[in-house]
């Protein structure tokens, strides 16, 4: 873990939140915030160093989304969005890709939707194609950005050798996309994820990769977690930081809140003492499954082994289940905060609907551990050992 990157992280958490409600405001994060995680270089702490990025490993940069999400959930949740994604592109593009957005004075901010939101049909060196996206988080400070598309071939989805379709995630100059806005929720208010279109254009293949894709250009062996494990790890990283502050704040307000019938503060009532007890020793008992997830894949494949169906299924298992505990220890802290979880401005409430939007996700739809458990379920078979 680079302690030197999580101790800059908990050094902008006081200007993220103090920044909050601006951020909520605007619908995207706050000029000041926008040029703290430039001048720090958060955006780019995924990104290879060799392209002016900090390199950091996967394990350091679930704890530095925890930290900055503790401090604001949209905050969070836009840096996650924008440091994976511009990742993604420095490590799977093709050389003329990453020397356009990377070759300029200053460093890209990517954004997007990946999933397949467009269709394309592949052409003489690349793809025409067009689509509608929705949640592009971060967009409105981005210059560039992705979007997935299905490949077509005489008007039927493109399979891979797996069954699955074929989608090309394309990268453009945000001057090649229209953003329609949209974005009109309760909670992860200030992530920005707007809607946008991408118009009918040619992309060159260079400027595409496979979403499934495994197998990096460059930035050495943490991109072989693929793009599922950079979403799972900024996903897992996010509710820790809505889990942990959520905590906090109950730990707060306890120690001061009396409520009518009872004889002191709610900090010393047994059954507060009891259910926070048990919450709290649920968000360390998931911090420790998560980061031991993600540590085990990543001296993995620094030690040049691939990784495992198992250890591919617990990205989503872990990322999943960590959404409903979070869930759960949110909603413990906001019933117990009284008044200050209903009366804006209120961190507590703003956790509470971060969080509950998050649980949306497609990403984290409790689908994915149905799926995940398939690979998981032989290890528990002591008839295949």
């Amino acid at each position: 873990m680079d302690c030197e990157l999580l101790s800059i992280a908990k050094s902008l958490s006081p200007l993220v939140e103090q920044e909050a409600l601006t951020t909520e405001r605007d619908g995207t994060l706050s000029p000041a915030v926008v040029d703290a995680f430039k001048e720090s270089k958060l955006f780019w702490m995924l990104v290879p160093k060799d392209l002016g990025g900090l390199g950091t490993d996967i394990v350091t940069s679930i704890e530095v989304l925890e930290e900055v999400t503790r401090a604001d959930g949209s905050s969070g949740w836009s840096l996650m969005a924008n440091s994976g994604t511009t990742a993604v592109a420095a490590a799977y593009l093709g050389e003329r890709a990453v020397d356009a957005m990377f070759g300029g004075r200053d460093l890209p901010i990517a954004a997007g939707m990946l999933g397949p939101g467009g269709r394309s049909v592949e052409v003489s060196g690349g793809f025409q194609g067009s689509g509608k996206f929705a949640f592009g988080s971060g967009c409105a400070h981005a210059d560039w950005f992705g979007a997935g598309m299905f490949v077509l071939d005489d008007g039927k989805p493109r399979l891979l050798a797996d069954g699955t379709p074929e989608v090309r995630v394309c990268f453009v100059p945000k001057e090649q996309v229209n953003i329609l806005g949209g974005w009109d929720v309760m909670g992860l208010i200030g992530t920005g994820s707007y809607d946008y279109e991408l118009p009918d254009q040619f992309i060159a293949r260079d400027s595409t990769l496979e979403r499934s894709s495994t197998e990096p250009l460059r930035g050495g062996p943490v991109f072989e977690l693929g793009l599922p494990g950079f979403a799972c790890a900024g996903h897992a990283a996010m509710a820790l930081g809505l889990m942990k502050r959520a905590l906090q704040e109950i730990a707060r307000i306890s120690s001061a809140k009396k409520r009518p019938g009872y004889p002191s503060t709610i900090s010393e009532y047994p059954l507060f003492l009891k259910e926070f007890g048990l919450n709290e020793a649920a968000y360390w008992g998931a911090r420790a499954y998560v980061l031991d997830v993600f540590s085990d894949a990543q001296d993995t494949v620094n030690a040049e082994q691939p990784l495992s169906p198992e250890q591919r299924a617990r990205f989503r298992q872990s990322t999943t289940w960590l959404h409903q505990v979070a869930a759960d220890v949110v909603s413990f802290c906001h019933l117990w905060g009284g008044s200050e979880s209903i009366r804006n401005p209120s961190v507590l409430g703003r956790c509470l609907r971060d969080m509950y939007v998050a649980t949306q996700h497609v990403f984290v739809d409790p689908i994915t551990v149905v799926d995940a458990t398939r690979a998981i379920l032989p290890r528990w078979n002591i008839s295949e050992h």
